[in-house]
């Protein structure tokens, strides 16, 4: 390993800290490094506030402060060259005067996208890219894939019985996965910035779809009702959260026009959908258009499998109870096209982590 990626894996230990929390911007994380020696580090904690580079230089003791400009900044995705929330990085290191620095990955997005390191290196600071660049992307695949596919970022989940059902033939509730896959799942939910399920999971599961097993953020709620025959009675429609109607009777917002911060505040809100237009495709241009970067779908079965036949999903997480079989039942989704990458045993559940094959 060579010291750019031994200081890099350093930079994306820390934006893994901010996991859930800076959603929409990226996790980033920064190191300073002179003569190999890590004097200031940080990463971007809190979304709308200071970026990496910031909370690294930051860091610095007064008594290293002079040696900024002769250090190595190594930091995991481009500098920002824009004001957006926060003012532009690239200044930042150009006015303190750091001579080299060492990025991970180029930034996908529009107002950046190679004009930090333009801009880096037109004030004469050397610029080496590229460092542990499939590992940078990795750690924000969400983000990528929003700017890049123009698409969320989509997670399927479900949690079934070793002979293959999700629940009994009638709909009644079955409890399939134990108490700490549960907490997991609630994980989950808090690293996604929205979740969605179907007509009939709202309808006879009557879920809250909160993080409330886990110390996080409660994603937007989004469920999917054609008709709209669901009752207002149901937890989704408490206004505790923002939950999101697609069907095919009603609108109440220019979504297009929509800040994410005056989206938190809606309550219910309804996004109209046509018959002659794939559902999946007419639901993430609406959550893409709402600024919406990643979806845990969590059911049922019709709403997994029609994401599963048009190979739109990135990630699919599934649940086994090992001990539990239903018979006739609601089969699970059929899952094709993937590769698993991980697996875990919680006692009598088996967890595993697929990705989908890129075509």
């Amino acid at each position: 390993m060579t010291p750019h990626e031994r200081y890099m894996l350093r930079c994306l230990h820390l934006a893994r800290q901010a996991s859930g929390d800076v959603a929409p911007n990226p996790m980033v994380g920064a190191v300073l490094v002179y003569e190999d020696e890590i004097i200031g580090e940080g990463y971007h904690r809190v979304y709308g506030q200071a970026h990496a580079e910031v909370n690294c230089l930051a860091s610095v003791k007064e008594a290293h402060r002079h040696l900024v400009p002769q250090g190595t900044l190594y930091v995991s995705l481009e500098p920002c060259a824009h004001f957006g929330k926060t003012p532009p990085c690239a200044d930042l290191i150009i006015r303190e005067k750091i001579a080299s620095v060492v990025v991970g990955c180029r930034d996908p997005f529009p107002e950046v996208n190679g004009k930090g390191l333009e801009k880096l290196q037109a004030a004469g600071v050397q610029v080496t890219s590229g460092v542990l660049e499939r590992e940078c992307r990795d750690l924000n695949r969400r983000f990528f894939t929003f700017h890049t596919q123009h698409r969320p970022y989509i997670v399927l989940k479900w949690a079934q019985s070793m002979d293959g059902k999700l629940a009994h033939a009638d709909y009644s509730r079955v409890r399939i996965s134990n108490d700490y896959s549960n907490r997991i799942v609630h994980r989950w939910r808090s690293e996604e910035m929205a979740i969605v399920v179907g007509t009939n999971t709202a309808l006879f599961d009557d879920p809250s779809l909160t993080t409330r097993l886990w110390p996080g953020k409660n994603p937007i709620r989004v469920v999917v009702d054609m008709n709209l025959r669901l009752p207002s009675t149901l937890k989704l429609f408490n206004g505790a959260i923002p939950t999101v109607v697609f069907n095919r009777h009603r609108h109440t917002l220019p979504f297009e026009k929509i800040s994410r911060d005056d989206f938190v505040s809606i309550g219910v809100a309804y996004y109209q959908v046509t018959e002659d237009t794939s559902l999946v495709h007419q639901m993430l241009n609406g959550l893409y258009q709402m600024g919406v970067q990643s979806i845990l779908v969590e059911g049922g079965t019709q709403l997994l499998q029609s994401f599963l036949d048009e190979s739109l999903w990135d990630e699919a997480r599934v649940i086994t109870n090992e001990q539990l079989l239903l018979g006739e039942g609601l089969p699970a989704p059929q899952l094709q096209g993937g590769t698993l990458v991980q697996e875990e045993t919680l006692f009598s559940d088996r967890i595993h982590w697929f990705r989908r094959n890129p075509r």
